[in-house]
């Protein structure tokens, strides 16, 4: 015993001190006060530091291959307590020590071990340390914790005791290198690639119940923990470090299909998106969509699950936070549009799935548009309009396909116009934009005409009146209504006055469509009232006019049009022009027709609203409703001999004695909106339309009729003929006008349309052909000697100088 004794004095100090914490009896636990001693002399020499961990890991590993556990506990609390305590330079290698003893105790079997080695570790990862470290490496940890969070026994208790550990030691080793620059780059794809799907692990494991908000904090779930653990990494990431978290996450989804549903997938992307730092969560858009790009020949439900999860990230990113990239991302998902039209299946379970996916790319865009300013939405428009298909008259390949696609184009041009919010219709209505869009006013197809007329009804109304003018009616009083009126502003009317003959030809042509059913003529008149009610003023109520008689002689003149769709026309016009002269002010008109719609109800009530749009009329049950015709009306409450009288339309000199007693211009009002403004028929859209009442025409002259004018064209004016007119008798003259008229007349009325028509056509030939030829030659200049001469910088001669006409005897 002496000898223990004198062996014990020999020994260093620090090693007596470590021996001293340790008691006689191992039940006992660590020796307080012989501990306070220890940490008083590292505290007093740091430089022993490095050799009490040496000492300390010895004695561990020795008592772990006894499996003395109660000592190991001990020696564990011992180095817990030093780590706390000490802070200074030389702590590394006392680290070093200690991370030695947590990697031994991790690699044994025991789950009491590895629990206990995962709880210092995190109580080491929670201490700040003054000094850096050059030397470290985690990489055991990262692998062994990872293991750990996918450990699977029978016991169900140890089971979520070793999850729980191994997700705890995941946190530490996040928050112990997440913030050093000089640790191991934790970012690196080695290691999130075993991080984070270790977390989504134990965030989907079905094994385990919901966490409970009213359960204590000392049962904590594995699930919670690490669905923490990923907040908390998604905070720290930087722009560089953020794709390698999100790679994992998505490989995770795809490698245990786990998209449908999606309720976990989009759960996860909340996280990401709440979590992740604002700037950077355009990052988190990208590359989703990059990922529905890898999933192109996936099965539809998928495509349509990571439509979703990109939908709810949208919804949550900022507006500023979608990107730059913002045409990349509609080009791509108009691009998966696209794509699942012209692949899509006969099987009518698939085929349901596959609309799914369209609606939900159509919601995305849409979405996608609300985060972006509004010029940016107009752009989107354009874009999405450069997107449809233009086939030739010769490609009949894929032509009900080409119509499906241009619908689905079309709904989403009406998304994204739902998200635009009009100031002034320039802004709204570029002419890039406009001409396209009334284009597609005439599609073949009567739903995709609706499509485009909700367009318009979406970006024009302002004050939320569309749902009140929705049903082609009487409105006797506009305030009743609750109509919402504001005074127009002068860029607005300015903008009708330039533009607005671009929407009154094409609802004029809409007009003459004869597929057109009930809702399209109520599109069409939600479309006219809106204008009115937003942009009608004095100053172009002589267009809205002339826009409603144009249509009425549609309707009188067209014989191609059914009955039906004739007293549609005459009652929608009636309606229009009473909310014309409300709007207007103008009560005189509006008395007028009031009195003619009156006498329509007792004489003929089938070019009232009441009748030609009442729906109960047909004999089609409701559900068919919105798809029948307007032809496919009883025929017998309509009469059996189409009949008009005059009490029964709007008259033209009546309407305009109206207006100039109310000191409105009615000098337009003669000029029909049915003759095609210039400029319409233009492909590009890019080259300026002109209105009708812009271009000067004498409809009553010689020359605008298909007799020969009173002079020849080659006819020249000399002296001489001034002088012959003069001498003229004044009776005589007027007497050839009046037989000239008269010829004029009688050709119209005696002689076949078919000649008529094709005078009309030689003269307007012959004027192109002027038109063209003057043009060509102002854009390469004359050939005349002085400007060949000019082209070569000499002197105009004698010889080369023009004098006009004028001064010539």
């Amino acid at each position: 015993m002496s000898c223990v004794g004198c062996c014990k004095a020999i020994k260093p100090r620090y090693k007596r001190l470590v021996d001293d914490i340790f008691p006689v009896n191992p039940q006992d636990g660590l020796v307080k006060n012989n501990m306070d001693k220890l940490t008083f002399y590292a505290l007093s020499s740091p430089e022993k530091l490095d050799r009490i961990g040496e000492y300390l890991a010895s004695k561990l590993s020795r008592d772990v291959a006894r499996k003395r556990y109660t000592l190991v506990k001990i020696a564990m609390d011992a180095l817990d307590q030093l780590l706390v305590s000490c802070h200074d330079y030389s702590l590394n290698l006392f680290v070093e020590s200690f991370l030695k003893m947590v990697q031994k105790l991790l690699e044994c079997d025991e789950l009491e071990l590895q629990v206990l080695a995962t709880a210092s570790f995190v109580k080491f990862a929670n201490i700040e340390e003054d000094t850096p470290s050059y030397h470290r490496r985690y990489d055991f940890f990262v692998s062994k914790f990872s293991v750990m969070c996918h450990g699977g026994t029978n016991n169900d208790k140890q089971r979520s005791r070793i999850r729980l550990s191994g997700v705890k030691g995941l946190q530490g080793v996040v928050r112990k290198t997440v913030s050093d620059e000089l640790q191991v780059n934790i970012w690196d794809p080695i290691h999130m690639d075993k991080i984070v799907p270790s977390l989504l692990y134990n965030m989907h494991d079905p094994g385990f119940v919901p966490v409970d908000i009213e359960s204590t904090k000392d049962d904590e779930h594995p699930a919670q923990v690490a669905e923490t653990v990923l907040r908390d990494l998604i905070c720290r990431a930087s722009y560089g470090n953020l794709k390698p978290v999100l790679r994992p996450i998505l490989v995770h989804m795809d490698n245990h299909k786990l998209w449908t549903p999606p309720t976990f997938v989009v759960k996860c992307f909340k996280i990401v998106m709440y979590s992740v730092q604002q700037q950077y969560a355009y990052v988190v858009i990208q590359a989703l969509m990059s990922h529905l790009d890898t999933h192109q020949k996936s099965a539809p439900d998928i495509k349509a699950a990571i439509v979703d999860v990109l939908f709810e990230a949208v919804i949550i990113a900022a507006g500023a936070s979608v990107g730059p990239s913002v045409l990349d991302v509609f080009n791509t998902l108009v691009k998966h549009l696209r794509i699942s039209l012209d692949n899509k299946s006969s099987d009518e379970t698939i085929r349901a799935q596959e609309k799914k996916f369209e609606e939900s790319l159509i919601n995305t865009i849409g979405q996608f548009a609300n985060n972006l300013p509004d010029y940016q939405k107009i752009e989107i428009m354009m874009f999405v309009m450069a997107k449809f298909p233009q086939f030739t008259a010769e490609e009949s390949y894929g032509l009900q396909m080409d119509v499906q696609l241009q619908t689905m184009l079309l709904k989403t041009l009406l998304k994204v116009a739902t998200k635009y919010k009009t100031v002034n219709m320039a802004n709204a209505f570029p002419q890039e934009f406009l001409q396209p869009l009334l284009r597609m006013s005439l599609f073949e197809e009567p739903g995709m005409r609706i499509i485009v007329q909700e367009i318009l009804h979406t970006l024009i109304d302002r004050h939320e009146n569309s749902e009140k003018l929705r049903h082609v009616q009487v409105i006797r009083d506009v305030a009743k209504m609750g109509i919402k009126l504001e005074k127009v502003s002068r860029p607005d009317s300015l903008f009708m006055k330039k533009h607005g003959s671009q929407f009154y030809w094409y609802l004029c042509e809409n007009m003459r469509l004869e597929s057109n059913k009930v809702d399209n003529f109520e599109a069409l008149y939600r479309t006219m009232a809106l204008i009115t009610v937003e942009t009608g003023s004095r100053d172009i109520v002589s267009d809205l006019i002339r826009l409603a008689l144009d249509m009425q002689n549609i309707s009188m003149n067209d014989l191609s049009l059914p009955l039906t769709h004739k007293c549609a026309i005459h009652a929608l016009v009636g309606a229009l022009l009473c909310l014309v002269a409300q709007i207007c002010e103008l009560p005189e008109l509006l008395q007028y027709t009031l009195e003619i719609l009156e006498c329509r109800k007792t004489e003929a009530p089938h070019m009232l609203p009441e009748f030609a749009f009442n729906r109960k009329n047909r004999p089609n049950s409701a559900s068919e409703l919105h798809v029948t015709i307007l032809t496919d009306f009883n025929h017998k409450l309509y009469p059996e001999v189409e009949t008009l009288r005059d009490s029964w339309v709007f008259q033209q000199e009546a309407i305009s004695s109206i207006l100039m007693s109310a000191e409105v211009d009615v000098s337009r009002l003669s000029t029909s909106f049915i003759q095609k403004p210039l400029g319409v028929s233009e492909v590009d859209g890019n080259r300026s339309m002109s209105d009708v009442n812009s271009i000067v025409m004498d409809f009553e002259s010689p020359e605008a009729s298909p007799m020969q004018g009173r002079r020849r064209e080659t006819e020249e004016i000399t002296v001489e003929s001034l002088k012959k007119m003069l001498a003229e008798d004044p009776k005589v003259r007027r007497e050839e006008e009046e037989r000239k008229r008269l010829e004029i007349v009688n050709t119209f009325r005696n002689d076949p349309f078919e000649e008529i028509v094709a005078r009309a056509e030689a003269k307007s030939n012959h004027f192109h052909n002027k038109l063209n030829e003057i043009l060509s030659m102002v854009s390469r200049g004359s050939d005349s000697p002085a400007m060949l001469r000019g082209a070569s910088k000499q002197p105009p001669t004698i010889l080369d100088i023009q004098f006009p006409d004028l001064y010539v005897y």
